[in-house]
This record gives structure tokens, sequence and C-alpha cells, in this order.
């Protein structure tokens, strides 16, 4: 007896997802809740759960196929009875005739290096078992294919000891650090060095492309930014700051801090409680444009922008100018956690009245942030670099960051962002401040 797996329900307003990844493949025992695919929906992955234990049969969608809220997309055979798999779309096509340059295949979701004329002996039960570990989502094969890695050679990380990305690009760093083999002294010279060098491949057989269909994820990102963009009247103020009061007070203080509260002092933090101090001096930053009207709110949700192996995600930090320091870097752990699982919810991104990026956790000097609709302002950080400064009259070296205020002009006047921008400024260089309220 075989149990249909259906698309789970996705959240308000959503009624389709896309096929991200298969976690299981037809064969597989499955336990029940276990999960046996992954879908992208326009915020966030939603895992699929077998609702019974046994074997998964076949499965009524591809990687990159869209099905809707409800669909039956897989079988499940229940107490280990087996369900016929559909048949493949494609079968294997034929090889083609060598051309003399090795080159790396695509089999079964692992690649293959072979050479030319050489011949693939029959696999044995443990290498087919082998090969059911290296199931590779669209991201990862394409950067198995862009950085010539034989991921059979490479340890997972991901969930059940699949292989990521990251997994992927460590193992091409290594492969390029690798010391090339030292002739030993006395041999005589290579033969490929009195050897005829053969003549190199004209650029048209090493150029190649490559279509991939955009993630639902990655849609919605590029349509939002694009709205803001046609939306907003959108503009952006700089400043600078200097960090040394907080980068002291985090030396002084990070040990007793992560002793108490179990979590580390980050500078996070103090820019979130700046930002809720600013706020109340300017706060049209935190306000929104609906229709004709303007809608202030009385408290700061703050969206963060977390980094996700799929793109660009921001959940919010509800009521952020009434949480402690505390609270505020462990919210920000666990979403930056949470983002690298894709186990964020929909309801941990929904709303947001300000939004913070920090671009200089990769290394950005300098940035115009786009704002996240409906929201009229974001903040953007950036990296600390030691900078000649002039204070009392001396020039000194001082640890300095560049920050962006990007806002719709329709909403918040110059003179407000920019007095926003200093407030902010002002609690980061004497942090007394946010203590006491000025």
């Amino acid at each position: 007896m075989a149990t249909d797996v259906k698309v789970p329900t996705l959240g308000e307003s959503i009624t389709e997802a896309t096929i991200g990844q298969w976690l299981k493949q037809p064969g597989d025992a499955v336990a029940q809740d276990e999960p046996i695919a992954s879908l992208e929906t326009d915020k966030v992955s939603v895992e699929v759960n077998s609702p019974v234990a046994g074997t998964l049969g076949e499965q009524l969608f591809k990687e990159g196929d869209t099905v809707e809220v409800g669909a039956v997309i897989a079988r499940v055979g229940e107490g280990g009875a087996a369900v016929p798999s559909a048949p493949k779309a494609e079968e294997a096509k034929p090889a083609e005739p060598s051309t003399g340059q090795p080159e790396a295949t695509v089999s079964g979701g692992a690649v293959n290096p072979t050479g030319a004329g050489e011949q693939v002996r029959p696999r044995d039960e443990s290498a087919e078992a082998h090969d059911a570990a290296l199931t590779l989502s669209p991201a990862v094969r394409r950067a198995v294919l862009e950085h010539h890695v034989d991921p059979s050679a490479i340890k997972g990380s991901g969930k059940d000891g699949r292989i990521t990305k990251d997994d992927v690009l460590a193992a091409a760093k290594d492969k390029d650090s690798a010391p090339a083999p030292v002739e030993a002294k006395g041999s005589p010279p290579a033969e490929s060095t009195h050897a005829p060098q053969a003549a190199a491949p004209s650029l048209g057989g090493d150029r190649k492309e490559e279509r991939v269909k955009m993630t639902r994820l990655r849609q919605t990102i590029a349509t939002r930014l694009k709205e803001a963009q046609n939306t907003a009247a959108l503009l952006t103020t700089f400043n600078d700051v200097d960090m040394t009061a907080v980068i002291e007070a985090r030396a002084k203080y990070k040990d007793l801090f992560e002793k108490k509260h179990g979590i580390r002092l980050g500078f996070m933090g103090f820019f979130v409680k700046a930002v809720a101090l600013a706020a109340r001096d300017v706060p049209s930053v935190n306000a929104r444009i609906e229709g004709d009207e303007i809608v202030y709110s009385n408290f700061l949700d703050v969206s963060v922008a977390v980094s996700a192996p799929k793109g660009l995600v921001v959940p919010v930090i509800r009521s952020a100018d009434a949480m402690s320091f505390a609270e505020i870097e462990k919210t920000i752990a666990d979403f930056g956690k949470k983002a690298k699982d894709g186990t964020l919810s929909m309801d941990e991104m929904k709303g947001g009245t300000f939004t913070i990026s920090n671009g200089g956790v990769f290394g950005s000097l300098l940035s115009t942030p786009i704002i996240n609709p409906p929201q009229s302002a974001v903040l953007g950080m950036h990296r600390i670099e030691e900078r000649p400064v002039v204070k009392d009259g001396q020039i000194v070296a001082r640890p300095m960051m560049y920050l962006a205020l990007s806002y719709d002009h329709r909403l918040v006047d110059g003179r407000e962002a920019v007095t926003f921008l200093v407030r902010v400024k002002e609690a980061i260089e004497d942090p007394t401040r946010l203590l006491i309220d000025l």
C-alpha cells in the first residue's frame, strides 16, 4: 500500500513552491516524519516529511519543478513495501567520441573524471551505496563542475552527510594550495619536458555557459529590490564613526558578559540600541507610507540582513528597543544559525520597521544599501579599519567605520536623515549615552 506525500500548507498567501532538493531517492528507507524533500518558497526553505515509515517510491516531480499546495509529489510504500518508481524522463545518452582530453562528466549527481578511452569498471554494492550519499543539489553540482573537484573524495558537512557548496569550495581551495610534485634529485627530467608540446586548445573549446533557473527566493529578492527602486525616492547619506569606545567596552566586559549570558558580546547590540535611541528623536525613519497616510510606530522591530546559502534573508528582532544587550545578541545568533540551516520560519521574517545591514563582515568599505519595502530607511555598517584622524589637534590612528543611511526621501527629509545618523554616531562613540538615554 502506498501513501501519498503532499505539499503542506506553506503560510498565508503562499500557494506554490519549487522542489529545491530531493533528500531521499527512490528505494531509500524513510522513517515517519523524516524529511524527504526541500521546498523553496518566496521567503524560506520548507522540508516535506514522510507521513509514514516505509520505502520511497516514485518522485512525481523533478528538482526545479513548481508545485502547488496540496499536490502529491511522491509516494511511500508502508512497512518496507517497494513502490515502483516512475520512469525517468531522460535516458542516459550514448558516450560521445573522445576528443583526446579528459572531461568531467556528471552521472547520478556525482562527477566522474574519466580520461579519454578509459574504461569504467562495474561497480559493487558498496560503491552504489556511496553514490547514493552523493546526491547533489543544483548549486553544489554547479560548484563541482566549476572547480573540477571529485565529490566522492569530499566529506559532507550537511544534513545526513550531504555535500554543501561550502564543502566544495573548501576542497577546491585545498586542491589549489596543494604543493606541486617535486622530482627526485638526480632523476632524469620528465619525458614531457623534451616531448613536443601539444597545441593549446582554442578558447572556443573551453568557453562554456550554463543556464540555471533562479530560485524562488532569488526571484523574490530581485522583485522586491527593483520595486524599492521604482517606488521610493532613494537617497543615501554617510558619516563615519570612531569605534574606539565600543571596542574598549567589548574588550573589558566580553568575558564577564559571555560567562553570565552564555553569548558573546558583539557590535550589533550597540548599533541596535543606538538606532532605538536615535529613532526617538527622528521617528520618520521608523515609519512607512501607506497610500496617502504615514504610519508611525511606537516600537522598533529591527530587520537584520543575514546571509544564507541561497540568498539574503531578513529576520526581524521584535521590540528591539525594549531588549537588553544579551537578548539582542542571543536573538541575532539564533537567526544566524537558522539562516545557515534553512530553518527560518515565515513569522520570523514578517514585518520589520527598520533594517540594519552589516556588509563589514564581508569586508565592505562603503555601500549604498537599498531599503526593504515598506520600510523607509536602512542603516549600512561596514568594516572597521584604522585611519588617520585629527584629535585635539594631533593626527592619530583610530578604528573607523563608515555608516550609510539609505532612506525614502518622500517621507524622510535630508535634515532628519543627517540628524539620525549623527545621533547613532554620538551613541557609538560614547556608549554611556545608551545607558542614560541621551
